[in-house]
């Protein structure tokens, strides 16, 4: 059984409660999420969030389940907590939460309040938009228990307030339905009405995005809890709402078994690769289409260069290869003019990444290494054989090889195709322009990966070598900057961009790496860029480097490729020491500590660039895991 435990000395402080968060997905880009306080940071918290037909499209539905305990003396203590408009935070159940602790990737929160101690627990049905929650007395005793839902229906990017129309509720048996979309039940269900006013998320408030709304409140629960081990339980669905889930308690059981038989699966390891590895466990996906990767919780859906560079670590190195090999046939299906579709949050289809191709042809010759699947090679190499074609012609968006030196190009006003790609007022932070030298390093090594899999099949590969060979000689001739670093991008607007950011570790960290490392590069870029989660994105004292990612949009995008770390990029960082016969294992170790410091169990998205580098951006974050993972099974 595997924890991460929690004491009364971050359980009872507010603020150290509310900056550590816990995630149960439900296997279909749907979740239960919030802090480990109870407060309610973020409009994306709550009990209840189901994901459409794309993972990216999900809906809040029950916000909180907050518990009300009538003691045997008459004593009522609401053990919920609210931060309201004003600032109050009331009412304040956090300073009777004496434990939190992760078991098996499972939360649980124990309360005490004099000699009763009061438990929670949570689990969401895997495949299904269904989450049990599980009260249990565990000392003292009787007391009376009632349970507040707190609902709303909308969009998860969104608020909803008292000023549109009520949410409509409908009693049925054992509770009620909500807006027709999701049903709560559980025991002596009390119809109520009116609204919750002015409920404040405070890390919306540090985004500078809309930091309040107004909850419904539908009604409440209530059971007698006479003795140790009495319980009462609330089940919330919003897929075929006739049929009753399971159990709860057998709910929280067979998921705390999953979640081990999922940890077995990805074969031995330290305590911090288990962890991983159930972590990883989160953004894999199954949809109506096929298998997906949820990018990141609680924001991010489907991205396809996401995808790509988290393929090995989600689905290789946790034994779910044949899972990937269905991912890997569908993104194929989605080339057209021999770029791979983005699919965007908000459910449209999109070919705007210079990189993501590439990722592709990376993950599907990485499966056929690592699987010894030429049946998929032979399925797939026609196609790719197809993109690469589009590349050496030109495609979308100036993207395409010079026929000058074989390398790829890329650019066009008001864009940014690689994976620095934030804009500000529509405008490209870090277009990069010209020839970016992680996707010629990609494309080297795609093309390498696929020279290798068409002679597997005994497939001819047409222009492949030639293409091959003159980039990789261009490579060699263009890129080098001095002392062993290479340049960011060659053939800029402006000439060649000496930049020093991390983007240059692809070049040697790739399995047909251009290049070999050279000790003094990575020992520059180790004093420059590394911090205990990983490399900056831009060296400081660089021009434009921002080391806070914090603010409002505008102010979260300057920073966010300029200066802010990025967990994702120790992979390669490991990888590049490893290619000389060097372990990192420090590197690696330096971030366990992260594991129970944000999202809890998880790696972060983004961590600000500036001491004492803050986690930022997503909680949970698909390819921070995946290279995680992927670096310590090195």
């Amino acid at each position: 059984m595997r924890r991460i435990a929690f004491g009364t000395q971050v359980c009872g402080h507010l603020d150290e409660g509310s900056r550590r968060e816990w995630l149960v997905p439900d296997g279909r880009g749907g979740y239960a999420m919030g802090t480990v306080s109870g407060l309610r940071t973020r409009r994306y918290h709550g009990l209840l969030v189901v994901a459409g037909k794309n993972p990216g499209l999900r809906y809040l539905g029950l916000a909180a389940l907050d518990p009300v305990v009538t003691l045997a003396s008459g004593a009522v203590v609401r053990l919920g907590v609210h931060e309201w408009a004003d600032g109050v935070v009331a009412p304040e159940g956090h300073r009777f939460l004496s434990g939190f602790e992760l078991v098996d990737g499972l939360p649980r929160w124990r309360w005490r309040i004099g000699d009763v101690v009061l438990e929670r627990e949570l689990a969401m049905e895997p495949g299904r938009s269904s989450v049990a929650v599980v009260h249990r007395l565990l000392t003292g005793g009787p007391v009376s228990l009632r349970l507040e839902a707190l609902c709303t229906w909308r969009d998860v990017h969104a608020e909803r307030t008292a000023g549109g129309p009520q949410p409509v509720v409908t009693e049925v048996e054992g509770g009620c339905v909500v807006e027709g979309a999701y049903r709560l039940r559980g025991p002596d269900f009390r119809g109520a009405g009116g609204w919750f006013h002015g409920v404040r998320h405070r890390e919306e408030a540090a985004r500078g995005l809309t930091p309040t709304e107004d909850l419904w409140y539908a009604g409440s629960f209530h059971a007698e809890l006479r003795q140790a081990g009495a319980t009462a339980s609330v089940a919330a669905w919003a897929d075929d709402l006739e049929t009753v889930p399971e159990p709860a308690a057998e709910v929280v059981s067979s998921g705390r078994t999953r979640n081990r038989a999922v940890v077995a699966a990805a074969g031995p390891g330290d305590e911090a690769q288990a962890t991983l590895a159930l972590a990883a466990d989160a953004f894999v996906v199954r949809t109506d289409a096929g298998p997906d990767v949820v990018a990141g919780y609680p924001w991010f859906g489907a991205w396809s260069r996401d995808t790509m560079i988290s393929y090995e670590g989600l689905f290789l190195a946790t034994g779910r290869g044949e899972l990937g090999r269905s991912l890997l046939q569908n993104y194929a299906a989605t080339l057209s003019e021999g770029m791979l579709a983005n699919t965007a949050d908000v459910g449209g289809v999109e070919y705007n990444t210079v990189d993501a191709t590439l990722w592709f042809l990376h993950a599907v010759g990485r499966h056929v290494a690592l699987t010894g699947d030429t049946d998929l090679a032979a399925e797939l190499v026609p196609v790719l054989l197809t993109a690469v074609d589009a590349h050496l012609a030109g495609t979308r968006y100036g993207i395409g090889a010079d026929p000058a030196d074989g390398l790829l190009r890329q650019g066009a006003p008001g864009v940014a195709l690689t994976w620095m790609d934030a804009r500000v007022n529509e405008v490209p932070v870090t277009p990069r322009a010209g020839k970016p030298v992680e996707v010629n390093a990609l494309w080297i090594n795609g093309l390498a990966m696929l020279i290798k899999m068409a002679w597997q099949i005994r497939a001819d590969v047409g222009a492949v070598d030639r293409a091959h060979a003159a980039a990789l000689g261009s490579f060699a001739r263009r890129f080098p900057a001095g002392g062993g670093l290479l340049h960011d991008v060659v053939d800029g607007p402006n000439g060649n961009d000496d930049t020093l950011r991390p983007n240059q570790l692809l070049a040697w960290s790739l399995p047909y790496a251009p290049l070999r490392p050279e000790p003094a590069a990575l020992q520059t870029i180790g004093a420059a860029l590394m911090t205990p989660l990983g490399p900056r994105s831009q060296a400081p004292g660089t021009p434009g480097y921002q080391g806070n990612h914090r603010g409002g949009p505008a102010e979260r995008d300057t920073a966010y490729h300029t200066g802010t770390v990025w967990p994702w990029l120790t992979g390669p960082y490991v990888e590049s020491w490893r290619k000389l016969g060097i372990a990192a294992d420090q590197t690696l170790s330096d971030a366990d500590w992260h594991l129970g410091e944000y999202g809890l169990g998880s790696v972060s998205e983004t961590a600000g660039g500036d001491a004492p580098h803050p986690a930022t951006g997503c909680p949970f974050q698909a390819w921070s895991v995946a290279e995680a993972l992927r670096a310590r099974r090195l």
